[in-house]
């Protein structure tokens, strides 16, 4: 894993965060409820615990190792895990989103080129379920622990192996898993609010994007002015504070084991 200083990464995602942030997967607050919504957040952050939706214990420990190497805590503000990361990953893996509701699930699956995007024949949940519990066995049969309890170094060292490495995460390949990860960390650092990561829009403040502003009138006629009011959630009320829509029912994500051994 390319290794990057702070001050790069922020300067490389500050370009792209509204893009990231409109995306959030694309949903106003109503449409949360049928996509990437999920249930109200519980406190996150190092010093608390996180009530999960998808993620079980063994996969929690992992996501919060792994995001917190990803984007650390460091003099510049608050890492990923901070700033409720693996809340926003949880909702969206325990949502609609998570279930595959708008992926194409009818086959054939053969490899695709690289142009050609996503080929596999999970859904989002799947393919972390899947792949979290291959990464739980490699690690206990090669180093008789947990990813969450080895030291920084060797950390950084396996997530290297998973984004360089095309091994078999019972059926999900180590980058694609990778590639996942990290593309669902970023959204979570830099989404709004209201998703569940970004907590405090602390990585707002750090890069100086405004937020979810519904409009700018007040401010056209005025030109070559600082803008410094404060980041604002599109989930905000007249007292600043943010609420979560809850999710509507939905159908389960996962199971047992969603997907036979070998990955058929």
């Amino acid at each position: 894993m390319e290794k990057l200083t702070r001050r790069t990464f922020f300067k490389a995602a500050g370009a792209t965060a509204a893009t990231l942030t409109a995306k959030a997967h694309a949903l106003a607050p109503d449409a949360a409820q049928h996509g990437h919504g999920a249930t109200p957040a519980a406190a996150t952050g190092a010093a608390a615990h996180t009530a999960y939706l998808f993620f079980r214990p063994d996969e929690a420990r992992f996501v919060e190792a792994a995001v917190a190497r990803l984007i650390p805590l460091d003099a510049n503000g608050p890492g990923a895990l901070e700033a409720g990361v693996p809340n926003y990953i949880d909702r969206q893996l325990g949502g609609a989103w998570g279930a595959g509701e708008r992926l194409y699930r009818s086959g054939p699956w053969q490899a695709g080129v690289p142009g050609q995007g996503y080929q596999l024949p999970f859904t989002p949940a799947e393919l972390f379920r899947n792949a979290l519990r291959a990464i739980d066995d490699d690690v206990k049969r090669r180093r008789d622990t947990t990813f969450d309890k080895l030291a920084g170094a060797d950390q950084d060292a396996y997530l290297e192996s998973l984004q360089t490495g095309s091994q078999d995460l019972n059926g999900v390949p180590a980058h694609t898993f990778f590639e996942s990860l990290l593309a669902l960390t970023i959204e979570g650092f830099f989404s709004d609010p209201i998703y569940g990561g970004n907590k405090d829009m602390a990585a707002w403040k750090m890069i100086g994007f405004p937020g979810a502003y519904a409009s700018f009138y007040h401010l056209v006629d005025q030109h070559g002015i600082l803008f410094t009011r404060a980041p604002m959630s599109m989930g905000e009320d007249n007292r600043r504070m943010i609420h979560i829509a809850p999710v509507a029912a939905q159908p389960k994500a996962v199971g047992q084991n969603p997907v036979k051994k070998g990955g058929k």
